[in-house]
């Protein structure tokens, strides 16, 4: 299959290099292009331009930073007028749902199939190839894009165009809020004086047990919050679900909560954390190093 991937960032690079790896043709783009360069050594075409790496492939894969994003790319840069009309473009990029079928709409205009599939895992996920791929498409699409996305992930099809986008807000909800219940609940425990660490090992394997405590829980105890997924992606996604609650008429004042707690911890400076720094704003509130 001939590929072409938009976006080489930390999860894009894993991505591509399991393409190269399943024997794919793959051409790969970057607005800043010296991130694609290790990927030509893992057999990926490189292009400098957009509409080139597209020309060139029958899938498209974009993974780009959010909704404006992606359509700037396709759409103002020009990316869209080279794929050719039956190619399909698969957004694995984390946008809002009405923007998703914006672009289809558009995409449909000039002959070329939409697949949104947004994804949870992070770039061990990316890496081993096992992340929760969650796509809004036709039957007939998914069908069609089901063989490759099964080199990066398990793929479910969770109904038409947008969907794909609404499942991963509701993981970056459940994300986001329990990054803070986490937080907050270790933070209340060292403040009152127990082991942080040992009450984490305490509580995994009961009813509060969850791969948040096990994973992000872990880098709070280390006070590691080195950026996997940085904590104005985690903002971003949160807001992303608030106006998409708002399209539809739905009350979200848990979201909102944690939409305000994540944007004050950028605002004091955390921007560069991973999401797990959500601990160091909460941290700070209750004067704890």
């Amino acid at each position: 299959m001939k590929i072409a991937l938009l976006g080489i960032g930390q999860m894009g690079y894993r991505m591509a290099v399991r393409l190269c790896e399943a024997g794919h043709e793959v051409h790969v783009w970057n607005r800043a292009p010296g991130k694609t360069d290790p990927l030509a050594r893992k057999g990926a075409i490189v292009h400098h331009n957009a509409a080139a790496a597209c020309a060139a492939a029958t899938v498209v894969i974009t993974l780009l930073t959010d909704g404006p994003a992606v359509a700037s790319v396709l759409f103002d840069q020009g990316a869209a007028l080279g794929i050719q009309r039956g190619c399909m473009v698969v957004d694995m990029s984390s946008i809002q749902p009405a923007e998703a079928r914006h672009h289809a709409a558009q995409l449909s205009e000039r002959g070329i199939d939409y697949v949104d599939a947004p994804v949870s895992g992070g770039t061990l996920g990316a890496e081993q190839g096992t992340l929760a791929i969650m796509v809004g498409a036709s039957a007939a699409a998914f069908e069609r894009v089901l063989p490759l996305l099964g080199h990066m992930g398990r793929a479910t099809h969770v109904g038409p165009i947008g969907a794909g986008q609404l499942a991963k807000l509701a993981n970056q909800m459940i994300v986001g809020i329990t990054i803070g219940a986490v937080a907050e609940a270790l933070l209340l425990c060292e403040k009152g004086g127990a082991d942080m660490g040992k009450v984490r090992q305490a509580i995994m394997g009961g009813f509060a047990d969850s791969r948040i405590l096990e994973v992000h829980g872990q880098r709070m105890v280390d006070r590691d919050f080195a950026p996997r997924a940085r904590m104005t992606v985690q903002l971003k996604d949160l807001r992303n679900a608030l106006a998409t609650a708002d399209e539809i008429g739905f009350d979200a004042p848990i979201t909102r909560l944690f939409e305000q707690l994540n944007a004050q911890g950028v605002a004091h400076g955390l921007s560069d954390l991973d999401h797990a720094g959500l601990f160091v704003e909460l941290a700070s509130r209750n004067g704890m190093a």
